[in-house]
């Protein structure tokens, strides 16, 4: 079948709940993906901030066909090594005590939510704790992480859905404040907001955010599913605060294809909260997922990803304000290391489409925001190829020279 024929197989097979772009995608190199007729894409999306390592790495290739040569799955009534190194390896990175696997983001943070309440119901008994949340905030698709998820409009639809939630506003410590109640047992934000916007946290919002945690007993939960991984320059974002949360979420380039997450927490938290027969998964944590973690986590230290963000992520913010000043339809460049966007003042999507009919693949982050999460192994060079292609893409009128 050509590529028509297979997007009009899919729309009649798959359930219509992505509006995609009309390729079909066969197979990917470095930084660039090809589709089935062969076209060639610089890949700026990475699969939503999924494959950091790009596409096609033979060590982390071979490290997932050495382990399917073994065993796929066991579950989780025995031991694996691959999730005995995985969860070494990541404790070391995040500085966190312990582990939980999952398969997403989502669920990993389904996971933290529990553990919050958990922990609030064993001090006192009770099941009427509240959890804080952050407007503009994305936490995924499922019950859980869609009752914490700042936007109404994904909430709606799906209404009833966890109950105590309030929602406060992102950087504004007053607005939290004002939310707190002896009820409140866990107060959770994104160190940078992705889907809502691209908006890093301010250091004393988080430092302050830490401080009434530490007074009140509350939990600090930071979901670190897009934003972690290296992708701001540091393995995770709070590290650059230096603010520690009691419990931390990570997927997407946790496992660069793989579907793996994990929740983790402080060895404080995990002694009271979650004990066994509180929660589970059947793929979490099984020998092919962590083996990819694994391998990722290995990769990262020996190819120094952290130090090449740093070196790569200021030439693209350089190249990103160059074009919001010459284009008075870009308002603002906004985001950190890898993880920017430009704000334009009308949609962005025929903006995305052209783009991709000229060979270069990009997302966005609400209707007016083109977001940047690019494989974290991208050059100066890729950086200006895709600013070529933008060049060639944004309306001329009005451009300043």
């Amino acid at each position: 079948m050509d590529m028509k024929e297979y997007i009009e197989q899919a729309e009649r097979d798959l359930l219509h709940t992505y509006n995609r772009y009309q390729i079909v995608l066969d197979r990917g190199e470095g930084v660039y993906l090809y589709d089935i007729e062969g076209k060639k894409y610089l890949d700026f999306c990475a699969g939503i901030a999924v494959f950091a390592l790009g596409y096609h790495n033979e060590e982390y290739n071979n490290a997932l066909k050495d382990q399917i040569d073994k065993v796929i799955h066991t579950s989780n009534y025995y031991y694996n090594v691959p999730a005995i190194e995985a969860a070494r390896r990541i404790k070391k990175a995040s500085g966190m005590d312990r582990v939980f696997f999952t398969n997403s983001g989502a669920e990993a943070n389904e996971g933290a939510i529990k553990a919050a309440r958990k922990y609030a119901f064993l001090k006192d008994g009770t099941t009427d704790h509240e959890i804080i949340a952050m407007n503009n905030s994305f936490h995924g698709r499922t019950m859980g992480a869609l009752a914490v998820t700042g936007n109404a409009h994904y909430r709606e639809a799906f209404e009833p859905l966890i109950g105590n939630i309030r929602f406060a506003d992102f950087n504004d410590y007053d607005s939290v404040l004002a939310q707190v109640t002896e009820k409140t047992c866990a107060i959770m934000l994104e160190p940078v907001q992705g889907e809502g916007g691209l908006y890093p946290a301010a250091e004393d919002f988080l430092k302050k955010i830490r401080g009434l945690c530490d007074e009140r007993d509350i939990l600090l939960i930071f979901d670190e599913v897009q934003c972690g991984m290296g992708r701001t320059g540091y393995m995770y974002a709070w590290q650059k605060y230096g603010v520690k949360p009691d419990i931390m979420t990570t997927a997407k380039a946790l496992g660069c294809g793989v579907p793996i997450g994990a929740f983790l927490m402080t060895e404080r938290v995990a002694q009271h909260s979650l004990e066994a027969g509180d929660h589970g998964t059947t793929y979490g944590g099984n020998p092919l997922a962590c083996a990819a973690a694994e391998k990722v986590l290995d990769l990262f230290e020996k190819g120094h990803i952290i130090e090449h963000v740093r070196e790569v992520a200021p030439y693209l913010e350089q190249r990103l304000e160059e074009l919001k000043d010459r284009y008075p339809e870009i308002t603002e460049r906004r985001g950190t290391g890898l993880m920017q966007g430009l704000v334009f003042d009308r949609p962005v999507r025929d903006i995305i489409a052209s783009a991709m009919d000229k060979g270069l693949i990009l997302i966005n982050a609400g209707a007016n925001i083109i977001r940047f999460v690019p494989p974290l192994i991208i050059t100066k060079e890729n950086v200006d190829e895709m600013i070529s292609v933008l060049e060639q893409v944004i309306p001329d009128e009005n451009r300043k020279f």
